[in-house]
């Protein structure tokens, strides 16, 4: 079969392109070649500091994770912790074999700072929860089981979780408020149940007529035959303000913080009850209106 002149010249010309592509191959092969035997030994050396380096990074995670078992820290902060120093520690352990061969770094560093900058940007708010769930995790201003308050909304209730990025509450009427813990972290919060006991503070007002003396005595009857008032904590009855109407009555006991709510209600209906017995009176605002005949 014959083949015409510009079917010659194509064959010619796709025969220069393939020992053109052969030649380039070739070439670098060989350049790989040479790289590979001229770093063999920063090749080796750069194996072997992989290898003991990775070692020294599972023996640190390990006196670590002991370390954070001693000290009684949150299984997941410590989880967390340990996983970010697994992640540096395998970066910086790369980083290193790789400028051991011979690798320029420095542009995949910044690259790395860069991206780490921005993605720090965009996930500002996720971030500011993270940090703050672990300094909750650790500082531990409240534990589960605690009946917190913060203060930036009002938010209160008994806590049944605390995770990285949020806190779950229980309110009194069963229902969860999830707080982030950025805003935990950042703002002022009550612990009602931080302590082992509470002092109860009730007011209730008397009329300027009644017997001091007397109200005393019923007042301080009632806390010592209550089982649940702490003898060996002051027990206070005073005259907390003078009002319009009337005078206002001052108590103060203390008792174990998970009987204080029943503990502070019982007083007060005992203490209503007591005086109306006793006919001690508990003022309040009237209104007097007198009808006139005009004729």
């Amino acid at each position: 079969m014959l083949l015409t002149g510009n079917e010659n010249q194509a064959v010619e010309e796709a025969a220069k392109s393939v020992q053109k592509s052969a030649g380039i191959v070739k070439q670098t092969l060989d350049s790989l070649l040479n790289w590979l035997v001229s770093k063999a030994g920063s090749a080796l050396i750069a194996v072997l500091f992989i290898v003991i380096g990775l070692k020294i990074v599972s023996l640190l995670l390990k006196i670590l994770k002991r370390s954070f078992e001693r000290s009684k820290m949150e299984e997941s902060v410590s989880g967390f912790l340990l996983s970010i120093i697994r992640v540096l520690g395998y970066i910086l352990v790369f980083i290193t074999a790789a400028t051991i061969v011979g690798f320029e770094v420095t542009s995949f560093v910044t690259i790395l700072g860069t991206a780490s900058l921005a993605v720090g940007l965009a996930l500002q708010g996720a971030l500011s929860n993270l940090a703050g769930g672990v300094l909750i995790l650790l500082l531990k201003p409240f534990q589960l089981g605690d009946y917190i308050i913060e203060n930036n909304k009002n938010n209160e209730g008994t806590v049944i979780s605390i995770d990285i990025f949020y806190t779950r509450l229980r309110t009194h009427d069963n229902k969860v408020v999830v707080i982030p813990n950025g805003i935990l972290a950042d703002n002022s919060l009550v612990n009602l149940t931080g302590e082992i006991k509470r002092k109860i503070d009730i007011k209730i007002s008397v009329a300027y007529s009644s017997d001091m003396k007397k109200i005393k005595e019923i007042v301080h009857e009632i806390l010592s035959g209550d089982g649940r008032i702490l003898d060996d904590e002051p027990k206070d009855v005073f005259i907390h303000s003078f009002d319009d109407s009337g005078m206002t009555l001052g108590i103060r006991a203390w008792v174990k913080t998970e009987d204080y709510w029943n503990a502070t209600w019982d007083l007060r209906e005992k203490i209503k009850t007591a005086f109306d017995e006793n006919k001690i009176e508990i003022p309040y605002n009237r209104l007097e209106v007198d009808m006139l005949n005009h004729k």
